[in-house]
């Protein structure tokens, strides 16, 4: 007869690691093994960034240390790094424990997370003995001491045992009309804890989509037959009524106005029920800027009239701040900024920001600076809670290498955000300037209209692995003062896809292309011309230094754009990596790009991961080098080049 044995994910682990792993351990391991990794001891702006906190260390009463050994009993060398990965003894072996039970304490949840470990890789018959001073643990008295040398030895030995597959796999309850292999459970398939949580997830959201916020696994029956190396699934599903929602209450709040964010939750009393509206509405509110964290709950239960109560929990975040920035290049000189801001100015997420900057330093004579001083204003919800108005005032002096220029430029307008995705954008623009460029002195008064659509679905827009961000623009314009009309077109993408499982290997691209219609290179001021080379575009290459020039060299700008680029992010750790790239550009005088001369550049730049962005050094050479062009450019800054 085959040995068949009922699977309690929710019981109490033992030295039979398998039979009885606890379920939280499984879903929470992950969570476990980032909160025990090693601290750092160099901090930047509160952050530790490298080096052992060794003062953390001696705040640890009777610290005792200890040295591992792990044994996994496999050939499986994916499974063996998988195992020396989730040992919490492992990962904090360069740290001691607070004596005799701290070093047992630490032992026995490092079982419970290898088990957890097991059982994600279907091994539901694997043995994990773990002893301490050649004893195992389960046979240590719980007053045992550990003396004599540290570090004290500890061994894990793990037998994982043979893999299983899903065997038969029944739904029951609502969901008995319902295809398994749908959610992915399938005969002979990943019989892995995880895939069947991820899989009894799917079940729930398929009816949660519907508009069954009650839906829920009431029972799950997993049995496992060792003699054919196959797991039984039996889950039982209560789908629950089709129902609206109910009353939103908001807890939390303290300068924030409680209306006002039940407001820009956007869930409509009445209406239908939707998971996809409930993670909108709590991305909207983080969008906000004002909480550090916003959780929604559905209630337990339907109100008397068969609607979902919903509850949200929030936590303010301060609402001043202030920083300060910077940017180097060997081409465009070192770049300073400072900004303050308010995020909850009038109680409703007004946003409110000062800032200023100078750039040009070390290229530039002191007379011949770049300043930048403007103030921003934000107010979301004006039309719905998915809109926001902004206004915003900016003065502008600045001599890069086409112009001089003074400008003061006001303009106010409306965002709305069509969903997770995608955003549109309208404003109306007022700008005076005083520009000396290749053409001679001007005086301009632009009236304009830019208009916006932005389609981004990356997975991180600090450092994205996956995904695409699209941008179109449109810009009509009129020079009150010259009688000039034009219109300014632009258009950008980019894209972004993981090589490897792990993300470890990117591969980054870029497309942008602009143009602009409606009148001569002259007629056009200078700033509103378009422009390549430099950090932000062509890597190797001037500030501007791409396109055009008159008689003594100076880029006149032009009507039309085109560049490109290519890049590799390789990681080497979790926080360093390497991006080998390469870039190309051109400008013309014509409305569209004529290719004729293309500038390329390639180089290679080192990253260090933070939670605000990459830090980012590149080194660039010009591969098709012109009279006036650098001979290489380096380049700082935060963030990844685009």
């Amino acid at each position: 007869m085959p040995t068949r044995e009922k699977r309690d994910w929710q019981g109490s682990a033992c030295r039979r690691s398998l039979s009885r792993a606890l379920l939280a351990v499984t879903l929470g391991a992950a969570t476990m093994i980032a909160e025990s990794r090693s601290v750092s001891a160099f901090e930047l702006f509160g952050i530790k960034l490298w080096g052992s906190d060794d003062k953390a260390d001696t705040e640890i009463a009777d610290p005792l240390r200890y040295a591992v050994t792990i044994d996994v009993k496999d050939d499986d060398a994916d499974l063996k790094k998988r195992i020396e990965a989730v040992s919490g003894l492992k990962a904090d072996e360069d740290h001691p424990v607070s004596g005799s039970l701290g070093l047992m304490t630490k032992a026995r949840s490092d079982r419970e997370q290898l088990v957890a470990a097991l059982y994600e890789d279907a091994r539901y018959e694997g043995v994990v003995d773990i002893s301490i001073a050649g004893q195992s643990i389960d046979e240590l008295p719980p007053d045992a001491e550990f003396k004599g040398q540290q570090p004290i030895p500890v061994t894990i030995t793990v037998t994982p045992g043979q893999k299983f597959t899903l065997g038969d796999i029944r739904l029951k309850g609502d969901a008995a009309g319902l295809a398994s292999a749908d959610f992915g459970l399938i005969s002979g398939g990943d019989a892995g804890s995880g895939a069947v949580l991820k899989a009894e997830a799917r079940l729930v959201k398929a009816l949660k989509d519907e508009g069954r916020p009650l839906a829920k696994v009431t029972d799950r029956e997993v049995v496992a037959d060792h003699a054919n190396g196959r797991l039984d699934v039996t889950l039982t599903v209560e789908a629950g009524p089709v129902a609206g929602y109910g009353e939103t209450t908001v807890k939390g709040t303290e300068t924030v106005d409680r209306d006002f964010t039940e407001y820009m939750t956007g869930l409509k009393r009445g209406a239908r029920y939707s998971p996809k509206e409930i993670d909108t509405a709590r991305d909207r509110l983080l969008g906000l800027e004002v909480f550090n964290s916003v959780t929604l709950k559905e209630a337990d239960k339907l109100d008397a009239d068969g609607n979902i109560p919903i509850g949200v929990e929030v936590s303010e975040r301060k609402p001043r701040y202030f920083g300060v920035g910077g940017t180097l290049s060997n081409t465009e000189g070192l770049g300073l900024e400072g900004y303050w801001g308010h995020r909850n100015l009038f109680g409703k997420a007004e946003k409110l920001r000062i800032d200023g900057s100078i750039s040009g330093i070390g290229s530039n004579a002191i007379g011949q600076l770049n300043y930048n001083a403007g103030i921003m204003f934000e107010k979301p919800g004006v039309v719905g809670p998915a809109s926001k108005f902004f206004a915003n005032l900016k003065t502008v002096y600045e001599h890069p290498d086409a112009y001089d220029r003074f400008s003061v430029k006001g303009g106010a307008g409306l965002s709305y955000e069509i969903d997770k995705r995608q955003t549109v954008s309208a404003e109306l623009s007022l700008d005076y300037s005083k520009i000396t460029d290749s053409f001679g002195k001007h005086d301009y008064l632009i009236a304009s209209v830019p208009l916006q659509y932005v389609f981004d679905n990356r997975d991180n827009k600090l450092n994205p692995k996956s995904g695409f961000r699209a941008l179109a623009y449109v810009e009509p314009s009129y020079d009150l003062l010259n009688g000039a009309t034009f219109v300014k077109l632009r258009g950008e993408g980019s894209a972004y896809q993981a090589l490897d499982t792990g993300g470890r290997f990117v591969l980054a691209g870029r497309v942008a292309l602009g143009s602009i219609v409606g009148a001569s290179l002259g007629d056009v001021p200078a700033d509103r011309r378009f422009y390549s080379g430099g950090g932000g575009s062509v890597r190797g290459y001037a500030y501007q230094g791409i396109g055009p020039k008159d008689i003594n060299n100076k880029p006149t700008g032009g009507l039309s754009y085109f560049e490109t680029s290519a890049e590799m992010r390789i990681g080497i750790t979790d926080t360093i990596g390497i991006v080998p790239f390469v870039d190309a550009g051109t400008v013309s005088t014509k409305q569209f790009p004529d290719f004729s001369d293309v500038k390329v550049g390639a180089g290679v730049g080192l990253r260090y991961v933070t939670p605000f962005g990459p830090l980012r050094i590149d080194g660039a050479i010009p591969l098709n080098r012109g009279p006036g062009d650098p001979r290489f450019g380096i380049y700082a800054g935060i963030g990844q080049a685009f």
